[in-house]
């Protein structure tokens, strides 16, 4: 990802392991501050999953990974039998961060399966080699989904998109995000339409800033505008990420997003989502047996930002003790989807069929 700090272009991975610390880029302070942060074991992880200091399905699935691997060598100079249950706590720990992404709980489970057997120091090797493949694999699905989604765009094409799912929400290159930034890199005029993606913004203080960042043509929009550019012909297709994708093709992906699929579906607009092969679930029959996270009514009643002398400021919009309810995701019927954009291919209707084809159930559990 290309970030500029103080005058200097640079590229950024978004998380990276380095021994058994990690260090990433602590996204709760965009797009003010750009401030790499350390955490040094998995309980420090597993707080940064749970406090959104990474979010989005990829990186949490990363730092999962990088989790474990920091257990891994916790337990180092620990016997075998509580060598496996220090790893089995950790795994329990960090399952618990965030329940509906489905990359975290499949990064824990090939982790867990990397250290079945041999002596501790060779299970503690064999978890960072599956974590640091995790990452890898991350990174090259995020690429491979912009070579293929940027087939599905054409020249001069406004793009609707939601929440983030940029290089933020992964490694790099993104998976909503990927596909855009090729087909500008190639000279395609497009503009990008952001929801800002309330209750915590991340199309406004994320995805605007990755745009920005590349040069990308964009327009930040309240959540409840996009309809308006929609009905008046200003939009020609939505792209989405993902959280979890059940195996008959509905959609776990950031509160709102339903919404935005509906309005896609009643105006004829294309609706994409891209999501590489970790955020299907096969063992998820459909979007209601997908578990959605409810988060913390501070979210719904203040916003953070910064005041008129660039300060950190938190400033309440609602009263004290205001009932609130805050799913931080909603589920999109596989109706409402056009296509799965995927490091495999792009996956068309009925997905109950193409997606078991492409992505078999051993292939991904």
């Amino acid at each position: 990802m290309k970030v500029r700090i103080d005058g200097t272009t640079k590229e950024v991975r978004t998380i990276w392991r380095e021994g058994q610390t990690i260090r990433l880029i602590d996204q709760r302070k965009l797009p003010h501050r750009f401030e790499i942060t350390t955490l040094e074991d998995h309980v420090e992880t597993a707080g940064a999953i749970m406090d959104m200091v990474m979010r989005g399905a990829g990186a949490i699935g990363v730092a999962g990974g990088y989790g474990m691997a920091q257990a891994a060598l916790e337990a180092i100079d620990r016997d075998l039998p509580e060598f496996e249950r220090y790893l089995l706590e950790a795994a329990e720990r960090l399952r618990s961060t965030r329940p509906t992404a489905a990359n975290l709980f499949h990064a824990i489970e090939r982790c867990l399966d990397a250290s079945s057997t041999g002596t501790v120091a060779e299970r503690v090797e064999a978890v960072l080699s599956e974590a640091d493949a995790i990452a890898e694999d991350d990174l090259e699905a995020s690429r491979q989904m912009g070579v293929l989604g940027n087939e599905l765009i054409d020249d001069e094409v406004r793009i609707l998109t939601h929440c983030n799912a940029g290089a933020l929400a992964f490694i790099d290159y993104g998976t909503a995000l990927s596909p855009i930034r090729l087909a500008h890199r190639q000279g395609k005029k497009i503009h990008v339409f952001v929801d800002e993606t309330r209750p915590r913004c991340q199309g406004a203080r994320l995805t605007a800033w990755e745009l920005e960042q590349e040069g990308i043509p964009y327009s930040l929009i309240v959540d409840n505008a996009a309809g308006f550019f929609m009905r008046r012909g200003e939009v020609d297709m939505v792209i989405v990420g993902a959280d979890r994708i059940a195996a008959n093709g509905d959609v776990a992906n950031k509160i709102g997003t339903y919404e935005k699929a509906v309005l896609a579906h009643e105006n004829e607009i294309p609706f994409y989502v891209a999501a590489p092969r970790m955020t299907f679930d096969l063992t998820c029959k459909d979007g209601e047996s997908i578990e959605i996270e409810e988060r913390s009514p501070q979210e719904i009643v203040g916003m953070w930002g910064v005041d008129d002398t660039r300060n950190p400021s938190r400033i309440l919009i609602a009263s004290e003790g205001t009932a609130v309810r805050n799913p931080a995701f909603d589920v999109t019927p596989a109706k409402y989807v056009t296509a799965f954009i995927t490091e495999r291919g792009i996956l068309s209707p009925p997905f109950s069929e193409s997606i078991k084809l492409t992505f078999g159930e051993a292939d991904i559990s």
